[in-house]
């Protein structure tokens, strides 16, 4: 019970945020609900701050909600990408999806390395850009539990350059003169964020959303092998620095195993349709309550400290992965 009392007051809080947040973030998809929560969050931080004793209050029940809820949250997810109906998808777009992935992981290492930009925050960054925003980051911390606040600016960076994307995205390809298949497969694999993923492919034609959303879901089947690449890298970093390397079990981490199966699961048709679109939206929904914990550690003061170096990387991988994605495009023919 005295538990229970010292989590509630955070986790309402990071609740109530992004259940006011979410309907606002629907209604403005260029925005988006992971920039509007993550808002919030920076908003009640702030307020927490400034008014004596009350973030003691809050912070238990935030960093459940940062840690905990980041697993759940993803299991979820996999709900909603069915193995089996995004492989054709996948092997029609499969040089371009990889290609990108690749592309993107060097340059994160080259640049980073270039920037000196600190391990932690490179790795965020660079797994935002690449794979799918704010899910794929929420999956990196879950296994490599950095600093918060490295967290938060690292979400800040993505979203600033979705944002970005959602603006320039759609002229270009027009100016390019590219189909709604080409523009979807563009929008998919070089933007992060789902919502901004759809918002782009909105403005562009409803063929292009489509197909956009469709590209961008086999890419977060990414989140797999990336989980396990990061728990593998921190077993060897142990060993070598003689810290404790844990068990094997830990290789696989529970949550990536339950992710993996839930995708199966719905490939396999196990779940009634009916159930399917909810679950997505708890899924949603998770991410924005532990978007808004994480939010809560944001400040000005914090992003001077962490300097502009990490924003430098985010917007040096986007074009990056924006130019490469075009090129493999142009190479097998989609444009």
């Amino acid at each position: 019970m005295n538990r229970a009392r010292t989590l509630a007051p955070g986790l309402l809080l990071a609740a109530l945020l992004a259940t006011a947040a979410t309907p606002v973030g629907r209604a403005l998809p260029m925005v988006g609900v992971p920039v509007l929560t993550l808002g919030a969050g920076a908003v009640a931080g702030t307020v927490l701050r400034r008014a004596r004793g009350a973030e003691r209050v809050v912070d238990p029940g935030l960093e459940v909600a940062r840690q905990r809820l980041l697993g759940v949250a993803i299991v979820l997810l996999g709900l909603g990408l069915p193995v089996g109906s995004v492989l054709s998808v996948g092997r029609e777009t499969a040089i371009v999806l990889l290609g990108t992935l690749v592309v993107g992981a060097v340059a994160a290492f080259v640049v980073g390395r270039m920037l000196a930009v600190d391990r932690e925050s490179a790795t965020l960054v660079a797994v935002g850009t690449t794979i799918c925003g704010a899910s794929a980051i929420a999956a990196a911390t879950a296994v490599l539990r950095p600093d918060r606040q490295r967290v938060a600016y690292a979400l800040g960076t993505i979203f600033v350059f979705n944002v970005a994307a959602v603006l320039i995205y759609p002229p270009l390809g027009r100016a390019l003169g590219l189909s709604q298949e080409a523009f979807g497969l563009w929008a998919g694999t070089a933007i992060n964020d789902t919502s901004s993923v759809l918002a782009a492919g909105v403005v562009f034609g409803a063929g292009a959303a489509h197909f956009a959303v469709i590209v961008k879901l086999v890419r977060s089947l990414a989140i797999v092998p990336l989980c396990l690449g990061l728990h593998l890298g921190r077993r060897r970093l142990a060993a070598a620095t003689g810290a404790p390397t844990g068990s094997l079990r830990q290789v696989f981490p529970l949550f990536v195993v339950l992710f993996l199966a839930a995708s199966l699961i719905a490939g396999l048709g196990i779940l009634p349709p009916s159930l399917t679109q909810p679950l997505s939206a708890v899924s949603g929904w998770l991410i924005a309550v532990v978007l808004a914990a994480i939010g809560t550690s944001l400040s000005v003061a914090r992003l001077r400290t962490a300097g502009a170096r990490p924003l430098l990387l985010g917007g040096l991988l986007g074009l990056v992965l924006g130019v490469s994605s075009l090129a493999l495009m142009y190479v097998t023919g989609w444009c």
